[in-house]
C-alpha cells in the first residue's frame, strides 16, 4: 500500500497498518493471517502520505508535490490457493481529494483550503464496511499499472499472483483517502 490502510473483516477492523500515514516511505507490504467464513466482506480504508488537506507533500522544500497512491493486495487460504485480489470489480469511494487544482504543488506558500489548495472532503458513510452497506453509487476501482504507480520497496517482496491488480481512486495523484469494498466468495 501506499502509504496506510486499515482493514474490516464484515465490518470489524481486522487491524491497521502500524506505521503512521504521514511516514514517508514508498510501499508497505503487510502479511496478515486471519480465520472467517467465506462468503466474506472485506473493506479497506487507504491513505496516501498528505502532509495537511492540501493534499501536497514536503510542503515548503524543494520536494514539495502531490502524491500518488496505490494498493493492491490478495487473499489466499491455508493451502495457498488464492480467494481473491484486488482488480476492477472492487467499488470504491473517494472521500477525500486534494488540491482541487494540481497548480497548488507549484504554490511557493500553499495554505489547504484556499485557491487552488483547496480540499473536497465527506464523512465516511457510517456502516460503510458491513456487509449489508449498499455501495451501488460507488465507483468500480480503477486499475493502474506498475508503471503508473512505480511500486518498489515492499511490493517487491511479494510474489502476486497475476490476477492481483494495482487500485486506486481516479486520480492517483488528487484521491488521498479512498475507501474500497468487495466480497470472497
Amino acid at each position: 500500500m501506499d502509504n496506510w490502510f486499515a482493514i474490516y473483516i464484515d465490518g470489524a477492523k481486522l487491524m491497521e497498518d502500524s506505521i503512521p500515514y504521514q511516514t514517508e516511505r514508498s510501499f508497505n507490504a503487510e502479511r496478515i493471517t486471519f480465520s472467517t467464513d467465506l462468503p466474506v466482506t472485506i473493506a479497506f480504508e487507504l491513505r496516501d502520505y498528505m502532509e495537511n488537506n492540501s493534499g501536497l507533500e514536503y510542503i515548503g522544500t524543494r520536494k514539495q508535490q502531490m502524491g500518488d497512491g496505490g494498493a493492491i493486495f490478495q487473499f489466499r487460504d491455508q493451502t495457498g490457493h488464492l480467494l481473491g485480489a484486488s482488480a476492477a470489480g472492487w467499488r470504491c469511494k473517494v472521500v477525500q481529494h486534494a488540491p482541487a487544482n494540481p497548480s497548488c504543488a507549484n504554490e511557493r506558500n500553499p495554505v489547504a483550503g484556499v485557491g487552488a489548495c483547496m480540499a473536497e472532503a465527506e464523512v465516511s458513510p457510517a456502516n460503510w464496511a458491513a456487509p449489508g452497506f449498499n455501495d451501488a453509487s460507488w465507483q468500480d476501482t480503477r486499475v493502474y499499472s506498475a508503471r503508473e504507480v512505480g511500486p518498489k520497496d515492499g511490493y517487491d517482496m511479494i510474489s502476486w499472483d497475476r490476477s492481483a491488480e494495482l487500485i486506486w481512486g481516479p486520480s492517483l495523484k488528487q484521491d488521498n483517502i479512498v475507501l474500497c469494498r468487495g466480497v470472497l466468495q
